[in-house]
């Protein structure tokens, strides 16, 4: 059976109708190219049904696959041949930029339809072609504009929202056009989506706000919001009184983060440890700590608290490494035993005070510590060349 071409007409129009260096452009009058825009709109609607008829008629993975995969790629040429028109003369006319435009959106819309229906189908890691890339960035920072002033006043903590905030703002300011994979496009796509349903969505009654739910269910890994969650949970438990609030708090904060929706297919940074996991073992790694120091005295608490800040050291040690290298290293000493020490809180309290590095005099021993639970490749990375230069160094002694 031979399957129609659902992009025919579509196809026609750009390629031959809209072509320039055709004489059927010259022959449109403005009546035309109205009719014209208002089909698109519809042909566009008529193409997203016809995909989903044939990609239900087929039953193979593959055949599927390489479906979606050719549609997909049709699109992106016709993109790409409208934005060459637009650098032609003939598209400074006004109705000729505004029948560009509506086609555009059309592309734009068809793709965005197949890259969300289809995403499993899709060569994540290819390189996206710089004229798609530079019509979603533009879509995207329509979007963007809309919503960042609503997003701010909703959360009401600009600290939180800057997090993704500034995340989308790079990327659609960037003028990176040769290493952008489609994974990262449709992230951030995908991401903005969600943000804009963000406002409309039902308040829900429990420990985490909206925006919380939203970047764990896609995976959010970046270190900054893993340390602003980390950080704002671990206030929230500090302000108890007693260590048994502390713990029955923690513990009901974890059942509540493990209760949010995940994201399979999606994640920020692919080569970086999934967030779900990272955040899960601070959890335990926290909640062990506290229930291993439950038998000693409430007030051990505030003792600590008084010691910490009698220490001050002026002249310290600096360290060539960041806080969270030097957090891998630390808590690596502890691990294998080659510091003796009652916990390995005790390690970076006692060791913390005396050192710096070239980039913050003053250090947390408890921010440090709570670092090393998260170790980003780079920095595990960094570690091992530092310790192998080590090895090498004690080799000509």
């Amino acid at each position: 059976m031979i399957q129609n071409y659902p992009l025919e007409w579509l196809d026609s129009l750009v390629s031959i109708t809209l072509n320039p260096s055709k004489m059927y452009l010259r022959d449109l009058s403005k009546e035309d190219i109205q009719n014209l825009s208002e089909k698109a709109v519809i042909e566009s609607m008529h193409i997203q049904s016809e995909l989903k008829n044939q990609v239900f008629a087929l039953h193979k993975e593959s055949q599927i696959r390489l479906l979606v995969q050719k549609y997909h790629s049709a699109l992106i040429i016709l993109l790409d041949t409208l934005d060459h028109y637009l650098k032609d003369q003939s598209f400074s006319r006004e109705e000729y930029g505004n029948i560009a435009g509506t086609l555009i959106s059309c592309l734009d819309e068809l793709l965005f339809f197949i890259e969300t229906r289809y995403l499993n189908h899709l060569t994540l890691e290819e390189r996206v072609p710089p004229t798609y890339l530079s019509v979603s960035r533009s879509e995207m920072k329509l979007k963007l504009n809309r919503i960042q002033k609503n997003l701010i006043a909703e959360v009401a903590d600009p600290v939180f929202t800057s997090i993704v905030l500034d995340n989308l703002q790079r990327f659609v300011q960037s003028k990176k056009f040769d290493s952008i994979t489609l994974r990262e496009l449709l992230y951030r796509k995908e991401l903005l989506q969600k943000l804009e349903q963000h406002g409309s969505e039902e308040k829900r009654t429990t420990l985490y706000n909206n925006l919380h739910e939203l970047l764990v269910y896609m995976n959010y890994n970046s270190r900054d919001y893993i340390n602003y969650f980390t950080k704002s949970v671990a206030e929230k438990i500090n302000a108890l009184d007693t260590k048994t609030e502390r713990v029955d708090s923690l513990h009901f904060h974890y059942k509540e983060f493990s209760q949010m929706q995940s994201h399979q297919s999606f994640v920020l940074y692919p080569e970086h440890d999934n967030l779900r996991a990272i955040l899960d073992n601070w959890f335990h790694q926290e909640i062990l700590y506290l229930e291993k120091t439950m038998h000693l005295p409430e007030n051990v608490r505030e003792i600590k608290k008084n010691n910490r800040h009698q220490i001050v050291v002026e002249d310290k040690i600096i360290v060539n490494l960041s806080a969270d290298q030097l957090a891998l290293i630390l808590r690596a000493f502890d691990e294998s035993q080659l510091l003796a020490a009652r916990s390995m809180s005790q390690v970076f309290r006692q060791i913390i005070p005396y050192i710096s590095t070239p980039f913050k005099k003053q250090l947390s021993y408890d921010a440090v510590r709570s670092k090393s639970y998260h170790a980003e490749e780079r920095d595990k990375e960094i570690v091992r060349t530092v310790l192998e230069k080590m090895i090498k160094k004690v080799e000509t002694y």
